[in-house]
């Protein structure tokens, strides 16, 4: 298969022939006629990524989010720019083809990165709601204790939570990524915690004047809310392991691998 095929493999399988007039799942790097030797599935194709993608034999990544560092891979303004250039001369000496499958993905017959992360929490059967995949129910915990599993399920060395940590909590909204921004409407988030009575709320990217001041006040309040702040990357990436098994009987007999991208950051 070539790197066409394989894309519209993935497309079909995922939207059936619905196509969008406008998104940033592109071939960002490569040619479509060339001849696939491996894949490897990653949340962000970052130089890491692509060097160990190079190591492996494989000369197909598929990406989450962006190569080059905005929302639809804008190239304009990094003709001059020493890294752009730097890392479009890694990919393209080893012939590596970069495309991005990120709004196909979430658009599925079900959303296949919250597909992948509750595969990797074991909260499958723990949706509340049937075609509403933001409103989990759990076994009472604590804050605390829900923050120390969610460390432990996605491998993190820190977390971030708003709340008391000893108040209890069985109702949980899972917002990944930046949906936990709103998705253009910023009530969103707040709105959703207070109509479906949430306790907590397990965030991906956050804005502290949103939903980290309303959780925030209400427990100034004395009012049982919280907050977990998993990040972007660790809300998602699970998605992206999880598509390196599915994707494996679509491409026949090319390897398939993942990458973890992991966090970018460093806690001192």
């Amino acid at each position: 298969m070539n790197v066409q095929e394989v894309i519209d493999a993935i497309l079909s399988d995922s939207c059936g022939d619905m196509r969008l007039e406008k998104t940033g799942d592109q071939l960002i790097c490569g040619k479509p006629n060339t001849e696939v030797q491996g894949i490897s599935t990653t949340f962000m194709a970052t130089i890491d990524v692509i060097k160990r993608a190079i190591e492996d034999g494989v000369n197909m990544i598929i990406t989450h989010e962006p190569t080059f560092y905005t929302g639809r891979d804008e190239l304009d303004w990094l003709e001059d720019d020493p890294l752009y250039l730097a890392k479009k001369k890694l990919i393209e000496e080893n012939n590596i083809a970069i495309w991005r499958y990120h709004d196909y993905m979430h658009m599925a017959k079900t959303d296949r990165i919250y597909d992948g992360l509750l595969k990797e929490i074991g909260w499958e059967h723990n949706l509340q709601e049937e075609n509403q995949p933001f409103i989990y129910k759990i076994n009472e915990v604590t804050l605390a204790e829900l923050s120390r599993f969610f460390k432990q399920k996605l491998s993190m060395d820190v977390i971030q939570i708003v709340g008391n940590p000893e108040m209890k909590c069985s109702k949980v909204g899972v917002l990944v990524g930046g949906g936990s921004l709103g998705l253009g409407r910023e009530q969103m988030p707040m709105e959703l915690m207070r109509n479906h009575n949430l306790d907590v709320m397990v965030c991906g990217e956050i804005t502290e004047w949103t939903l980290c001041a309303y959780v925030n006040d209400a427990t100034m309040l004395g009012m049982d809310k919280g907050m977990i702040v998993i990040g972007h990357e660790r809300s998602e990436e699970s998605g992206m392991k999880y598509m390196a098994e599915w994707l494996k009987p679509l491409v026949k007999n090319i390897p398939v691998t993942f990458i973890d991208a992991k966090e970018p950051f460093l806690y001192l």
